[in-house]
């Protein structure tokens, strides 16, 4: 006995029944005659791919699909360090996925030949590309796709002068890494991890004693997606949060992440001077806004933090106040020059946690990063503008 049932497409947020499908005959033991069941896969998929557009596409670019989207040709640029390949370079090739023929640049063959017929360049970190590589793409690319946040390594006036399309990956796709890589620092800090690491070692127990962090004051400067990632974290841990920033952060932000206060600029010497930990959520516009006056600001206890950009602090301030013993330590990822003198005596300093500019290296920005690229690229081949434009 056959009994008819009517074939039904279930994607997210939608349930729609397939048209144009005969009723098909499903018997009730389960099975169905063959050929027919090869017959409905085939147009579930056609189904599915004409009214189901990619996920990684968006919704933008789910209404722009009425116009003819096209295969694109891009190039990837990875870097040149073997060890950044993964997961990075992993995740753009399955972001990318089947939708668009992708390349990957080969420095061993003529850089010119290379960029024949590119639609799109996706630059890992926005380091890698040149000069030349410029030269070659001008009047032909469509875009120039930095997959990273920062272009303080990028030639933006270059690729401008070259009328070069170019878009970044904007802060909130890693801000919760560097926000993680934050909180970690005032753990550590506020446990003495190089010094418990050192008794460790020593078979020295029980020592030191940390502080707690409950109702101590943190100030962040600069409130975007980074700084109100770490006040999230913060809070969970009872901590008191101030913050900076050049916008007018309204009562329902304060409320949403438990705020003491929210100031602008002219408040930052108070809020400097009133916290034990001060984290930097700044972009390279904010050159050395820590300079030696604001660090004589700070209590002689109190931490700072840069997982941001290294230019926001004043490095040699920085140092001689952390050898003099003005500070109570710092957590650092950035530095002013990449990678640092580690030779220097602060990166010997018990009070010092620094790592190797890794706040934004997790395999959920990667993940997020190489889908916002591809998000520009499916945009770019149904004829919409890309996201994230900086030039």
């Amino acid at each position: 006995m056959a009994v008819p049932v009517m074939a039904v497409v279930h994607e997210p947020d939608v349930v729609r029944q397939w048209p144009s499908v005969a009723p098909l005959s499903v018997n009730v033991d389960g099975t169905t005659d063959h050929a027919i069941g090869q017959i409905v896969a085939f147009h579930l998929r056609v189904f599915r791919r004409n009214n189901f557009p990619s996920r990684a596409a968006g919704n933008d670019v789910a209404a722009g699909a009425s116009t003819m989207s096209r295969r694109l040709n891009v190039l990837f640029l990875k870097h040149p360090i073997q060890a950044l390949e993964h997961p990075w370079a992993d995740d753009v090739v399955r972001a990318i996925g089947d939708r668009h023929h992708l390349s990957i640049y080969d420095s061993d063959r003529p850089l010119a030949d290379q960029f024949n017929a590119i639609d799109v360049v996706i630059d890992q970190g926005g380091s890698v590309g040149t000069r030349d590589m410029a030269d070659a793409a001008a009047g032909k690319i469509r875009l120039w796709q930095i997959l990273g946040q920062g272009f303080d390594h990028f030639d933006l006036a270059y690729w401008r002068e070259k009328q070069i399309s170019v878009a970044n990956c904007p802060g909130h796709l890693s801000g919760v890494s560097l926000a993680e890589t934050a909180m970690m620092f005032i753990l550590m800090l506020a446990r003495q991890y190089q010094t418990a690491r050192a008794n460790l070692d020593t078979g020295v127990l029980l020592v030191p004693v940390g502080t707690g962090l409950e109702d101590l004051k943190l100030g962040i400067i600069g409130f975007g997606a980074s700084g109100s990632a770490l006040a999230v974290r913060a809070r969970s841990f009872g901590m008191r949060v101030s913050v900076i920033d050049v916008r007018d952060v309204g009562q329902d932000e304060i409320r949403q992440y438990g705020l003491e206060s929210a100031s602008g600029p002219d408040d930052m010497d108070r809020v400097l001077a009133d916290s034990e930990f001060v984290s930097v959520h700044l972009n390279d516009e904010t050159r050395h806004i820590i300079d030696d006056r604001r660090l004589r600001l700070m209590r002689p206890t109190a931490f700072l933090i840069n997982v941001a950009r290294g230019a926001l602090v004043d490095e040699e301030a920085l140092r001689k106040a952390l050898v003099e013993g003005r500070l109570g330590g710092a957590g650092l990822d950035v530095y002013a020059q990449a990678p640092p003198d580690i030779s220097h005596p602060v990166f010997r300093m018990s009070n010092v946690v620094a790592t190797p500019h890794i706040a934004g290296c997790t395999d959920v920005a990667s993940r997020k990063r190489a889908q916002a690229a591809a998000k520009n690229v499916d945009r770019i081949a149904v004829g919409l503008e890309p996201l994230f434009r900086i030039g």
